[in-house]
């Protein structure tokens, strides 16, 4: 029973690392290229069909997302099943050596009161307010972008929650702190996958990949603060090093589904055009200006305007 429930475990995590997100490429509606004119600078208006109706199917999407998700390691075949056997292998590993490690955080120093307050950051609390944050702010500006990166990170939120709280609860296995005997799996705990981890890596890895094109620094302090929660979980002996490692996993791998699955392809066209968002009132948009004069005397300066 144990060596089933691990395998079905790691299929959620790796499956949708490795191979559901490959499957997920095709956006769920076609965008519709930029309307042909005749005079070459005109540029091509932003289209908003698609984020109000990721608005209005917003339950609808995460309903087809559990069907998705709970069925895909049922069609794990051939050289997908093969790409597993790190996931699988590294996971066996942690859980060998979970109580050594666990043990080698010092209970006394200052390590465990920091960690555990910066765990916090990936608390449902925390996570699900940057996901409203990016919303509010979207609508506020009137940029699509921004609106959808808080749709898409809230729906995964939701997603991670669906799978990890029934991983949870079948595998029961107790914190670090609370299995001073090594009871193990299957002892009335609730550690098993570090819900945490799962929540800042799904709201991570929406964020990276909407914004890591235009801005790889942005990329990499999105993975990095999820990292860090990740290892906080394991530095406060809130959770074994396997229950964040798959944590991590899941919500990385549900994060990028989400996207690649929701995502509205008529946004990358419009940032290769250079029109990152529509016009806001509240904000101008700023653009250099180099050029000369009458007198053949070079100039240079930003050109600020605003939509009013």
């Amino acid at each position: 029973m144990y060596r089933n429930l691990l395998c079905l475990t790691l299929f959620y995590c790796s499956f949708f690392a490795v191979e559901r997100v490959s499957q997920a490429q095709t956006p769920s509606s076609t965008p519709q290229p930029p309307a042909q004119s005749p005079t070459p600078t005109t540029q091509p208006t932003p289209q908003t069909k698609s984020s109000v109706t990721s608005e209005r199917n917003f339950f609808k999407n995460i309903l087809r997302d559990q069907a998705a998700i709970w069925a895909a390691p049922f069609s794990l075949r051939g050289k997908t099943a093969l790409r597993l056997a790190p996931f699988i292998g590294g996971t066996a590993l942690l859980i060998a050596t979970d109580r050594s490690m666990a043990n080698e955080v010092d209970s006394g120093g200052s390590l465990q009161p920091i960690s555990r307050t910066f765990s916090h950051f990936g608390s449902p609390y925390w996570t699900s307010g940057v996901a409203a944050t990016f919303y509010l702010v979207g609508r506020v500006r009137d940029d699509a972008r921004a609106k959808e990166t808080g749709l898409l990170s809230m729906e995964a939120l939701i997603d991670g929650a669906l799978v990890g709280e029934p991983l949870k609860f079948i595998t029961q296995r107790p914190r670090p702190l609370d299995d001073k005997r090594g009871r193990g799996f299957f002892s009335g705990g609730y550690a098993f996958p570090s819900g945490h981890a799962m929540s800042a890596w799904a709201v991570a890895t929406v964020i990276a990949n909407e914004y890591g094109k235009r801005s790889p620094l942005v990329r990499f302090g999105a993975y990095g603060l999820a990292s860090a929660i990740s290892l906080s979980r394991y530095g406060g002996r809130r959770h074994f090093p396997s229950d964040t490692f798959v944590g991590s996993l899941i919500g990385y791998g549900i994060g990028r589904y989400v996207f690649f699955k929701h995502h509205d392809r008529n946004l990358d066209s419009l940032d290769e055009h250079g029109d990152f968002k529509s016009p806001s009132k509240l904000w101008p948009s700023a653009t250099p200006y180099f050029g000369h004069d009458e007198r053949n005397s070079r100039r240079y300066g930003m050109l600020l305007a605003w939509n009013f």
